[in-house]
């Protein structure tokens, strides 16, 4: 990256973190049950709810605890169960015509992300119905009121029910990109266990990864403050504790309680103290081939830390060391190396590859461009790179290095042997 780029980049997050104390963050209400959101609604007058989801968690019947409790409310509910993985622009402009054409007066988004991530553009396009979703991408392009917003996680780990982002794919150009307004978040939050009781193990362990992926990002991050670095700390030390036992046994309510929880920090120190290069990697390639976002985060992840290098061992040594992933007598370097270990490990364990197959040469420059407009100047990493060099990454994640260099390793011992025979 030249001089002046990496100038203005780092001049703009040393401007954003001064503004951070400024700026209007706020944390959703935590509400614990399907029965406390109806009654929310029923405070808050609101008569007529559209729930955003999609045909599988509406097939497996996840959300008939929710209908029953508006039922009982006598809250009139419709429900857009259409959204895909990497939602599109089409989802939310088809939530949005039925949620208009029904008269609804909240939205509630039920799932993983996808579908809260839909819910929530569907409430901008809502409050500003003259501006496109193309429009909307970058940071604080919506500033207004959203119908009230509420977000029930079906997974442990994006984040989005208590964030400021929420990330759409175009369709027709295969971008995927974030929009971010603080009045995206959430208004109130569900966090009950029992609607992620049925999560199938690699779901778990991907949104689980995704997790871990925020809290990470936003520790290394230049704009980490005290209370972010406490949240994701707790983030981690809670999937350092009970993702693998959610993983082994999704029946153990306490070990989806905490992932949960983990999820809700994690996303709370992210969307202060923002990600990195691995969300704009696994961005790009969530829109180029569809790849589901944790999946991507999981792999990336600890290629990048890697690639980070002396840049980030301080602080990843610290957190490391501060969540008992390495010992308090460990250098930070040590430490760091500890870390990137285990979170190989952990993806070991779990059945999720170490490479992303499939990436095509011919769509890496391209990759690469979306990644870096994403990524500069918003996200604060601990080391810039330009969408050039940030092409050199897709190699590595899609084990394309490893495959040359043994590649040439195999070149050399046959040559040698052939040398030795002959």
């Amino acid at each position: 990256m030249k001089i002046l780029e990496r100038c203005y980049c780092r001049v703009f997050q040393f401007c954003f973190r001064a503004a951070l104390p400024l700026l209007p963050y706020r944390e959703p209400a935590i509400l614990h049950s399907m029965e406390q959101a109806a009654e929310t609604l029923v405070e808050k007058n609101k008569k007529s709810v559209l729930i955003v989801t999609d045909k599988g968690i509406l097939g497996a019947g996840l959300v008939a605890p929710l209908l029953t409790a508006l039922s009982n409310k006598q809250i009139e509910y419709t429900i857009y169960a259409d959204t895909v993985p990497n939602p599109t622009i089409t989802n939310v402009e088809d939530a949005k015509a039925l949620y208009l054409e029904r008269k609804c007066q909240a939205i509630i988004g039920f799932g993983g992300g996808s579908s809260m991530d839909c819910a929530k553009i569907c409430a901008a396009r809502i409050a500003k119905p003259h501006q496109p979703i193309r429009k909307m991408r970058g940071i604080l392009k919506i500033h207004k009121k959203l119908p009230l917003l509420i977000a029930v996680p079906t997974t442990a780990g994006t984040g989005s029910e208590t964030t400021v982002t929420a990330v759409i794919t175009d369709a027709d150009t295969h971008y995927k990109y974030p929009i971010n307004d603080f009045c995206l978040i959430p208004d109130y939050t569900v966090l009950d266990a029992q609607v992620t009781l049925g999560l199938p193990a690699h779901l778990t362990a991907t949104t689980g990864m995704d997790a871990l992926t925020h809290a990470v990002e936003a520790y290394i991050g230049d704009t980490t403050t005290r209370y972010t670095r406490k949240m994701a700390e707790e983030a981690v030390s809670l999937v350092a504790a009970y993702l693998k036992r959610a993983y082994d046994n999704g029946s153990d309510k306490e070990a989806r309680e905490k992932m949960l929880r983990a999820s809700f920090c994690a996303g709370v120190a992210f969307t202060r103290s923002y990600v990195g290069y691995v969300h704009g990697i696994a961005h790009s390639l969530g829109g180029q081939y569809g790849t589901p976002h944790g999946l991507a985060n999981a792999v990336v992840l600890p290629h990048m830390l890697a690639h980070y290098g002396q840049c980030c061992n301080k602080r990843l040594g610290q957190l490391a060391i501060r969540t008992g992933i390495a010992d308090t007598q460990d250098s930070d370097t040590i430490a760091a190396l500890k870390f990137i270990s285990w979170i190989k490990e952990m993806n070991r364990s779990m059945n999720i590859p170490r490479f992303i197959e499939g990436i095509r040469d011919e769509d890496i420059a391209t990759m690469a461009k979306h990644a870096a407009v994403e990524s500069n100047p918003l996200y604060p990493v601990p080391k810039l790179m330009n969408a050039k060099e940030l092409e050199n990454m897709y190699y590595i994640v899609g084990g394309k290095h490893l495959k040359l260099m043994d590649s040439h390793l195999q070149r050399e011992v046959s040559e040698n042997g052939n040398r030795k025979i002959s």
